[in-house]
Order: structure tokens, then sequence, then C-alpha cells
């Protein structure tokens, strides 16, 4: 059974200043919460008697031994759930703390940047396709969407595991950057993406989902690409979300 402070608690994760106050981020469902086990350190879990009867080694002597635990029934879950339809468990983990090199990096993979990217589940796309193209780092203004948002976390499918994402002044970062660091951004005046030479370490900086790009940051780009329509010249929707366009300039990078 759970107390009403408990729901009360978790509930009030779904608000940043919370979050960052505890330092701690929920994720709901088998998979997702599978996937966090082990990676990131779990401080509470809400869990059906079926998915706790499934965890029992681990709650014996894996990443789950001392952890506070209330098994609820799937009313109970509903309660606390930011999901319409829960599954079997919530759980509350670690915000982890990452130091990062950034030249060090830059220069030897590729990396997003994401200029104020403000959706939460455009957020969470791109954590996924980051994940998905083999992309450990993404740099995001201090204007993005919050990672550790309950959507977006859903959103990531997991990725969250494999990606970091660290909060950062965006143009004093890329000033930062060696000389020789390939800084890529997406204009609709920039070379087409399938003729343009990409090399295989760098910044690819995708930006606001109505403004783009901001000007402060647009003047570390230092190679302009475009995605083009098909075919071209003819009448299209004014621009692609963000998630997509990131999708497609990533998979042509990695086709190369």
């Amino acid at each position: 059974m759970i107390s009403k402070n408990r729901i009360k608690y978790v509930r009030s994760l779904e608000m940043k200043k919370y979050r960052k106050a505890d330092g701690v981020f929920v994720a709901e469902g088998r998979k997702l919460v599978g996937d966090l086990l082990g990676v990131f350190i779990c401080v509470y879990v809400a869990a059906t008697r079926e998915w706790m009867e499934l965890h029992a080694e681990e709650m014996k002597s894996g990443c789950l031994k001392g952890v506070e635990m209330d098994e609820v029934t799937e009313e109970e879950l509903r309660r606390v759930s930011f999901q319409e339809t829960p599954q079997q468990v919530l759980a509350v983990f670690r915000q982890p703390v990452y130091e990062v090199d950034v030249n060090k990096v830059a220069n030897g993979q590729l990396c997003l940047v994401l200029d104020d990217v403000q959706n939460p589940g455009n957020l969470g796309t791109i954590v996924r396709l980051a994940d998905w193209f083999g992309i450990e780092h993404i740099f995001c203004s201090k204007g993005c969407a919050d990672i550790y948002n309950p959507k977006t976390v859903q959103a990531t499918m997991g990725g969250i595991a494999h990606v970091q994402v660290h909060y950062v002044d965006l143009p004093q970062m890329l000033a930062s950057l060696d000389e020789d660091v390939p800084v890529y951004g997406t204009f609709l005046d920039g070379e087409n993406l399938y003729g343009k030479t990409l090399k295989h370490r760098g910044m690819i900086v995708m930006g606001n989902e109505g403004k783009g790009i901001s000007k402060e940051v647009e003047r570390s780009v230092t190679e302009r690409l475009f995605i083009p329509n098909y075919p071209e010249g003819r009448v299209t929707s004014e621009s692609l979300n963000v998630a997509i366009a990131t999708a497609i300039v990533c998979a042509e990078f990695r086709r190369r």
C-alpha cells in the first residue's frame, strides 16, 4: 500500500523545481525501468506484486537491495502515475552528475547540440535517436526542455541510459572549441546535405522548433547544411519537426 504523503511526493516530481531540489527523476513501465536499473541509482519503487516477484533476486542482492518499496494495486499505481495506462512499476532514480571534456569528445566523435528545443517529446525523441545512431553526448542550451521531465524520460525509450545530456552556455561552449572542430547547423541557405562532405566528428546544431538556430549560436557554425525537399521547387509544408530533421541529418552522417 502507498501512503498519501508518498503519492503527494511522487506527483510533485512533475515539477522541475522539486526534481532539482532532490536531484531525482521518475521513470515508469517494465521496459523503461528495467533499462535504467543498474545504470542510475534507484531510490524508490512502487510496483505490483507481479513485478516484485519477477525482480525478487535483484531485491535481495542486486541493484534493488535496500531500496524503499511499496507494493501497490493497479488502482494505486494509477493514482501515483503520470501515464494514462501505467504498466506495473514506477521508479524514482537519482539524476546523474556528468563531467565531460568538450574538446576531447568533439574531436573524437559526433555530438548533438540543441538550441532551445522546448518540447519535452521532441527532446526525448532526439535522445532516443542519438542512442540509435551511436551519439553519446548531447549539449543543450539552458532554455531547452528538462531531460528529467517525466514526459521526456518516457520519450527517450531508455536512450537516457546511454546518452549523456549536458546543460551549458552554448555560445560560450562553442566558442571554446578547437578551431578545426567542425560545427554543423541546418539553415534554409545551407549546402545540400546529400552533396556535402561530412566528417565523423564535431558538433551538429539543431534549433528551436519555431525560431531555428539563434543568431548568437549561428556565429559559431562553420558548416551550413540544408535538407532539400523532393522534388525541389515543389510547394510543401513550411518546415520539418526538429526531431525528424535530426533523424535525417544523423542518418546521412552515419551513411557516409
